[in-house]
């Protein structure tokens, strides 16, 4: 069977994001959908004390109405207050010089959109996660179409029947045309493992820099993928609604 991941470029992701990512045999970049504004793809939060905050790419014009693969940035100024703003965040963090290593190069691209993917693929590579992944990008797939018949005909374009998908997914996908298509969907189940954190609460919902600069080459061991079907997924939905 083949898994097929399919999801915007986003910043530096959090780790969950990564369990989906070691259990696809091809990866796909959502890049030609319009931007959304208050999503994952030029933002992500970071510890700082007993709290988080944003670290987030100013976009020219705002990115209003444009694709993805379009966005600019505003200015440049940007990356060294992120730098900054990572650093004071991981102090103390035992392998933090392998999460700054990381984001000096993912931040050396001038391309928006390179620098987007650039910052999942090398936590990837540092991880060990899907070397031998097919990486494609829907701009350069020639699948035209919207919503879930799209995402169908993605996956199938790359002979995909797996399709795994966050939870968002439930909103608009047609599972029965799926199946009748010979895909399964499964969503995703994160693990959210914890890893040791300075102070507070723990919390998974923050960059994968973090797990990174905490654990080392350990940090994949906090990584566990798992799914389940999409039936069982809707009906654990529907007790918990």
């Amino acid at each position: 069977m083949t898994a097929v991941v399919i999801t915007q470029p986003m910043l530096f992701p959090w780790p969950g994001f990564f369990e989906q990512l070691m259990l696809a045999d091809c990866y796909i970049y959502l890049d030609d959908t319009q931007f959304s504004k208050g999503s994952f793809t030029n933002r992500i939060q970071l510890l700082r004390g007993n709290d988080r905050c944003w670290m987030t790419i100013p976009l020219a014009g705002k990115g209003s109405f444009q694709m993805i693969s379009e966005l600019t940035a505003a200015g440049e100024d940007w990356k060294a207050s992120h730098r900054s703003l990572l650093r004071q965040s991981l102090l103390g963090a035992p392998y933090i010089d392998d999460a700054l290593a990381i984001f000096d190069s993912v931040y050396s691209h001038s391309s928006l959109l390179e620098l987007l993917i650039a910052s999942i693929e090398e936590p990837a590579r540092y991880l060990g996660i899907g070397a031998n992944r097919t990486i494609e990008k829907t701009s350069e797939m020639g699948v035209e179409g919207t919503s879930w018949q799209r995402v169908l005909d993605i996956v199938l374009k790359v002979s995909g029947t797996r399709y795994l998908t966050g939870h968002g997914a439930a909103n608009y996908l047609d599972h029965a045309a799926f199946e009748r298509a010979g895909v399964q969907v499964e969503y995703m189940n994160y693990s959210r493992t914890p890893w040791p954190q300075p102070v507070g609460t723990f919390t998974p919902y923050v960059s994968v820099l973090d797990l990174i600069a905490r654990m080392g080459p350990e940090a994949r061991s906090c990584l566990i993928p798992a799914t389940v079907a999409w039936q069982d997924f809707l009906k654990e939905e529907t007790v918990t609604s």
